[in-house]
């Protein structure tokens, strides 16, 4: 079947088998920010926006993708850096494996609203897994991206 998909605002073309999903889709097409260390919708390191909503991306088929917007990390270049100099300024970076998809969720919590509370966070973070860490790093680089901005954070 034939999909066009919108990545990170460029039109993509391709002849993809029905069971595809948008995890391997991505990573065909060179989009190496996009991680899986499940398959099973639990670590959250496959987050996508799927026309500005974040999604885990090895739960949806390619095709549903067909005429929408995909944004990985690899779109968002400035606002990535701006969290990720937070994140290294609370001391909360550690092997980086699953900061691409931590990074798109909290991405989507600032395009949401301003205003976080700690349990809010929490509840919206609930499915990105780190092995690295107790969060406690990371809650304080994202309560202060939250708060602050990139600015002041």
């Amino acid at each position: 079947m034939k999909v066009n998909i919108i990545v990170n605002g460029k039109p993509i073309s391709a002849e993809i088998s029905a069971d595809l999903t948008l995890f391997k889709f991505l990573r065909e097409h060179g989009y190496k920010s996009v991680k899986c260390g499940c398959e099973t919708t639990n670590c959250g390191l496959c987050t996508v926006w799927f026309d500005e909503k974040p999604i885990l991306s090895c739960s949806v088929l390619a095709a549903r993708c067909d005429g929408h917007r995909i944004t990985t990390l690899e779109g968002l270049k400035e606002e990535s850096k701006a969290f990720a100099d937070c994140m290294a300024k609370q001391g909360a970076e550690q092997c980086g494996f699953c900061s691409p998809g931590l990074m798109m969720q909290v991405l989507a919590m600032k395009k949401e609203k301003q205003n976080w509370d700690l349990e809010e966070i929490k509840y919206w973070l609930s499915g990105n897994l780190c092995r690295c860490t107790g969060y406690m790093g990371q809650m304080r680089a994202i309560q202060a991206y939250l708060k602050n901005g990139s600015d002041q954070a």
